[in-house]
């Protein structure tokens, strides 16, 4: 129970602080010239600050060091989380190339890596466990670094990638103080407190965007978050919860990268083939864009946390058929939401009958 209210300390800490803070991020924006312009591509229509990271950034420091334990892996992940907000605002000021980005991205990740923040094994439902060797370090730096881009990518609308980050990190802190992983339910809990403590300030109209230094470091937050809480478990479904928890980002990710593929294009160039573009060039307003797909992965997170807490199994092939029949519902009704706003999206295109009477 301790550990339980060291994280909602660290939570209420990281959202009050970022909270009082962003104004001052605000003007240091301001000050710099790290400002966004509206563009083919914006939704806003004046010029606006983008660096308040920073704000979130000094959030889960502050809290992460009196909250969390200090160890190497404690700190190799502040510092870590230090060295990509870094990168982040250098490219709000001054848009950094791609290439660049993904060193500073790569050396950020490497960091707790090499404090000892990587799985040993990964254990795959139907498949089981496996040792990863030397593979274990390559593997963890491909994985923040993807985790810290695909935030970064969906990060096109005013409060998306906060809010989404706020849903997910609740979940995993949840997840992860359930299965005794303190440090990893902490980490969790001060990103989902910087989300929420920018967000009173990003949610649309926003008086200002966390920029790429917010998103790189809230994306970097979750990929660390994910590999201490479920993926250095022997959890049979442990790799499922990430996967489920993020699968929106990921889905519009995938579908993004795909398309420029298709068309022969960079997959880091920008375009307006995301979802909440989608969604615009439908007529949904900012907010009810947000309502969408904030729903959406409050629904995916529900379904992880069922995942974890819901006694449908013993572990042992046995099935309890009252529980398993909620898992079943769980499932669908996940299932049911993303098919229903695939559809909305025209990410799939029901295909009209030509002959169809008249």
């Amino acid at each position: 129970m301790v550990d339980t209210w060291d994280a909602v300390f660290a939570f209420v800490a990281a959202a009050l602080i970022t909270w009082a803070l962003v104004p001052v991020a605000e003007r240091l924006a301001v000050r710099v010239g790290a400002l966004d312009h509206p563009g083919p591509r914006s939704q806003h229509l004046v010029a606006t600050p983008r660096m308040s990271g920073v704000a979130i950034l000094a959030g889960i420091q502050i809290a992460g060091w009196i909250w969390l334990p200090h160890n190497v892996e404690a700190t190799s992940i502040l510092l870590g989380a230090l060295m990509v907000c870094f990168v982040g605002a250098l490219d709000d000021v001054f848009d950094l190339p791609a290439l660049v980005k993904l060193i500073g991205q790569i050396a950020a990740a490497v960091i707790p890596v090499a404090g000892g923040v990587h799985p040993d094994a990964l254990t795959i439902p139907f498949i089981g466990g496996f040792e990863l060797g030397w593979t274990a370090w390559p593997l963890t730096v491909f994985g923040i670094v993807a985790v810290i881009n695909i935030i970064n990518l969906i990060d096109g609308i005013d409060g998306l990638a906060a809010g989404v980050c706020a849903i997910a990190a609740v979940a995993m802190a949840l997840i992860a103080l359930s299965l005794d992983r303190t440090e990893a339910g902490i980490l969790a809990a001060i990103t989902a407190g910087g989300a929420l403590g920018f967000l009173r300030h990003g949610f649309p109209p926003a008086s200002s965007f966390m920029g790429d230094a917010g998103s790189n470091l809230l994306g970097y937050m979750i990929a660390v978050a994910s590999i201490q809480g479920a993926l250095k478990t022997n959890a049979v479904v442990a790799l499922a919860f990430p996967l489920v928890i993020l699968a929106l980002p990921i889905m519009d990710t995938a579908f993004v990268v795909a398309k420029r593929i298709k068309y022969r294009q960079p997959i880091y160039q920008a375009d307006r083939w995301h979802f909440h573009h989608r969604m615009a060039n439908k007529g949904f307003s900012q907010r009810r864009s947000l309502a969408y797909l904030y729903g959406w992965t409050s629904v995916l997170a529900l379904l992880a946390l069922a995942l974890r807490f819901v006694p449908y199994s013993d572990d042992r092939g046995n099935f309890d058929p009252i529980w398993t029949a909620l898992m079943v519902v769980v499932i669908v009704a996940a299932i049911a939401v993303s098919v229903y706003l695939v559809i909305v999206l025209e990410i799939v295109k029901l295909k009209r009958s030509q002959n169809t009477q008249p």
